[in-house]
C-alpha cells in the first residue's frame, strides 16, 4: 500500500489518535454466480448510502480505504463513497476476501503512518472478529449493541487507538461507536 500525499504540517505521527471505521458490506444477494461475483441485493443497495451518510454524520472522513475485491464489498463501497466529504485514496485488496483475523490484522499493521482514519470494507466473520478483538475498551452503549446484534450487512464499528498501525494487536483500542441500518 502506498501512502496518499499530505503535507507535513498535516501528516500523523506514529503516536496520534487513529479511528478504523469496518464496515460489512450490505445485503447481498444470491444467484447462481461464484460467491465472490454476488452482487447487492435491492436491500443492500438502499442501505449502503445509509451507512455512507452515517459515516459522514459521524465528522469521520477516512484518509484511506481497504476494500475487499469481491462484487458485493465494491458495489457497497460504490454507494457508501458519493455520501462521504471526500473520496478517500481506495486500494482493492485481494487479501480482504475471506480474510483470518490474523490476516486482517497484519493488513492494518502495512498502513502508512500518514493515515489517520481508514476504512476498511469487508466481510464476517472477519469484520465482526476485527471488531471484537481490537476493542480493549468500548463505550458500554456500542458494545452492548455490537453484542446483542452481531454484525448484520452494512454494520459499522469505529475503533479508536492511540499509536503507529504498526503496533495494531488484540487489545490496543476502543469501541467508539457501532450501528446497523436496522437498529
Amino acid at each position: 500500500m502506498s501512502a496518499a500525499a499530505t503535507s507535513p504540517e498535516t501528516t500523523p505521527g506514529p503516536s496520534e489518535n487513529r479511528r478504523i471505521v469496518l464496515l460489512r458490506h450490505a445485503k447481498a444477494d444470491w444467484p447462481e454466480v461464484p460467491d465472490i461475483e454476488r452482487p447487492l441485493a435491492d436491500r443492500g443497495r438502499k442501505d449502503a448510502p445509509v451507512a455512507g451518510r452515517r459515516i459522514a454524520g459521524m465528522g469521520i472522513s477516512p484518509d484511506l480505504t481497504l476494500c475487499s475485491t469481491a462484487a458485493r464489498t465494491r458495489e457497497t463501497w460504490k454507494l457508501v463513497v458519493h455520501e462521504l466529504p471526500q473520496r478517500p485514496k481506495t486500494v482493492y485488496e485481494d487479501r480482504l476476501y475471506e480474510a483470518s483475523l490474523g490476516e486482517l490484522i497484519a493488513l492494518l499493521n502495512e498502513t502508512p503512518d500518514d493515515v489517520k482514519d481508514l476504512m476498511v470494507i469487508g466481510h464476517n466473520p472477519g469484520m465482526h472478529a476485527l471488531a471484537d478483538a481490537l476493542a480493549g475498551a468500548a463505550d458500554a452503549d456500542a458494545l452492548a449493541r455490537m453484542q446483542r446484534k452481531g454484525f448484520p450487512t452494512a454494520a459499522i464499528a469505529v475503533v479508536g487507538f492511540h499509536g503507529s498501525w504498526k503496533s495494531v494487536e488484540h487489545g490496543v483500542g476502543k469501541l467508539l461507536d457501532y450501528w446497523t441500518p436496522h437498529e
